[in-house]
């Protein structure tokens, strides 16, 4: 087992030194990739759409006709009967076909939203721990709820935008046929009309993504602020907290301001060149009439085809829509087209059989600028415990990260009982190589599906056995349903959630244990008793150990002093202590604990 959760140490290295995200013309590209991807999957669905849209449109383009012809016949006296079962049978389909409309739009976009969630949580897991700083825990959580339910309208907002531009069409034919200067009277107004769309286009694309990333900025920083909520009240912060978290602010009303202002300035320069261009046509309709060119109905249903034309020049509402789903599904596919960067072996080969020797050959790591760990080489014997010691800084989350495959090194190989890590089948290393955190993660429903989130089918019995391996049995049976106490209402300490953490890794029972700076938390006499416990567990076990403590590295076999990327040491604890350099590092820990 390796937990996908990561070391807190670790996480907050790559928050420092991970590169930034893309920028918003890749996000826009990224969007349209998503959205044809998106019609792509459903082709069944997107075809009933678009027939359906088709016949919408052939109705909305029939009805003027058809209640011209009403009109006529009742005025004439000729043909009333079959004028009136015509205009009822276009009614009809048009009223069905909205039905259809409606229906299959909501199945497409249910169905699409859910599986872009289900990618998007997979994708987000599958990034592992230099995710975290790429998208932070707010940036995601606006990506997995506003905008992975925005690709679920493009469909049907492009067939309506679609069915607007061709209702539009079919509008200008119905003018042509009544009557060739109707038809022309409008279309002198379509060039105006596209430059002000085109313009608005232009102006608006850049403020809607910006707008989007602003508002996720915003959520992140308010969900840091929450998780950090004791330590903002105890440093009477709050007010500055205030300040971090709306300090978007600006620049987001800058933003919407400039989308507002676009689309202000499209919707009056249309706004006024509609009803210009309906009063242009109903006057030569007017003159028509007159002259005895056109009928009444005739021109009834000019009017209706105007009304229907110029419903094209109000594009730009259809295009705000538009825009919003490209920039909402950018986000989105921004995390999906994101590369893990531990990704599964091409060949997977099984677990070695071995006792679980470790080697790490010339590795190192860089993340961003920096050198982490440079060209380090560590052999570590099988079933010999390893503490990781060294200085604020100097890689040792990183270091132990490497052994399950949480990072993968930049250069070098990691090797399990001979065979590269990086081929093994990543499940099958997970179960080899288990590991415990400061903070462990809250994972599952109770207290015994926290501690069994690793072997799902273990019994209560090897629950119970692990915690009290970890000193945590004892603490969990005072709670209000002991194993069985949902995980929301069992306050624990650092220290009692460290020991359930231990409980996890005993219970996988893997050949290599990493200890990330796991027992932190606990107060000396209950240190000891865990680790006199754990010396019991991991004998004959390979582990690795992140000591900030003196008396943790004293306990185990060989101390692993990292400075500078590298191993300066592997020795005993005893022998090491010898050495001034090697005691300010424990120096420098104690002082700032005693801070």
């Amino acid at each position: 087992m390796t937990s996908s959760e990561s070391g807190s140490r670790l996480a907050g290295t790559l928050a420092r030194f991970a590169g930034p995200q893309a920028s918003t013309g890749a996000l826009r590209a990224s969007g349209s990739r998503l959205l044809k991807q998106s019609v792509r999957q459903a082709p069944v669905t997107a075809a009933a759409l678009a027939v359906v849209t088709l016949g919408l449109v052939a109705t909305t383009v029939l009805m003027p006709g058809a209640l011209a012809a009403t009109i006529d016949a009742a005025t004439t006296g000729w043909g009333l009967a079959p004028a009136l079962v015509m205009l009822a049978v276009v009614i009809g389909a048009s009223g069905t076909l909205n039905a259809l409309d409606g229906l299959i739009g909501a199945y497409y976009g249910s169905s699409l939203t859910a599986q872009l969630r289900h990618r998007l949580l997979g994708r987000a897991l599958a990034l592992g721990v230099p995710g975290q700083r790429r998208f932070p825990a707010g940036d995601l959580l606006s990506r997995l709820t506003a905008n992975a339910g925005t690709p679920a309208g493009f469909l049907p907002m492009l067939l309506s935008a679609g069915s607007t531009l061709l209702t539009a069409v079919g509008a200008v034919v119905g003018l042509t046929l009544i009557d060739w200067r109707l038809a022309l009277t409008f279309l002198l107004g379509v060039p105006p009309a596209m430059a002000v769309v085109r313009r608005f286009v232009m102006k608006a694309g850049d403020p809607m993504v910006r707008y989007q990333e602003l508002l996720a900025a915003t959520m992140t920083r308010l969900l840091d602020a929450h998780r950090g909520v004791r330590t903002i009240r105890a440093g009477g912060t709050a007010q500055r907290e205030i300040d971090r978290i709306l300090q978007p602010l600006p620049e987001l009303h800058d933003s919407g301001r400039q989308l507002w202002v676009a689309q202000g300035q499209a919707s009056w320069r249309l706004g006024l060149l509609a009803p210009m261009l309906q009063v242009l046509v109903l006057s030569v309709g007017g003159f028509a009439l007159s002259t005895g060119d056109i009928s009444v109905g005739q021109l009834v249903a000019a009017s209706s085809y105007v009304g229907m034309a110029l419903g094209a020049v109000g594009f730009s509402d259809a295009l705000i829509s538009l825009l919003t789903i490209q920039a909402g599904a950018g986000r989105v596919g921004e995390v999906l087209e994101a590369q893990p960067a531990v990704a599964p072996p091409f060949a997977a080969v099984p677990v070695p059989q071995g006792p679980g020797r470790l080697e790490l050959r010339d590795v190192s790591v860089r993340i961003g600028e920096r050198m982490i760990l440079d060209r380090l080489s560590l052999s570590v014997p099988a079933g010999t415990s390893v503490a990781v010691v060294g200085g604020s800084g100097t890689g040792k989350s990183v270091l132990v990260s490497l052994a399950g495959r949480l990072l993968d090194p930049d250069e070098g190989e990691v090797l399990l009982d001979g065979a590269p890590v990086s081929r093994i089948e990543l499940a099958a290393l997970r179960r080899a190589v288990t590991y415990a955190f400061e903070r462990p993660g809250l994972l599952g429903a109770t207290v015994h599906d926290m501690i069994a989130y690793v072997r799902p089918e273990a019994s209560r019995a090897e629950v119970a056995a692990a915690a009290a391996t970890a000193q945590a049995d004892r603490f969990i049976r005072l709670l209000p349903e002991g194993y069985d106490t949902p995980l929301a209402r069992a306050p624990m300490s650092g220290g009692e959630l460290q020991r359930l953490g231990l409980a996890r890794a005993i219970l996988a029972d893997a050949r290599v244990v990493v200890l990330d700076d796991a027992t932190s938390s606990l107060d000396t006499a209950t240190e000891v008793k865990v680790a006199q416990a754990l010396e019991r567990v991991l004998a004959g076990r390979t582990s690795l150990v992140v000591a900030h403590r003196g008396a943790t590295a004293a306990r185990a076999d060989l101390v692993a002093w990292l400075d500078a990327g590298r191993i300066r040491a592997l020795a005993p604890h005893q022998v090491l202590w010898s050495d001034p350099g090697y005691r300010a590092v424990f120096a420098v820990v104690e002082a700032v604990t005693k801070v």
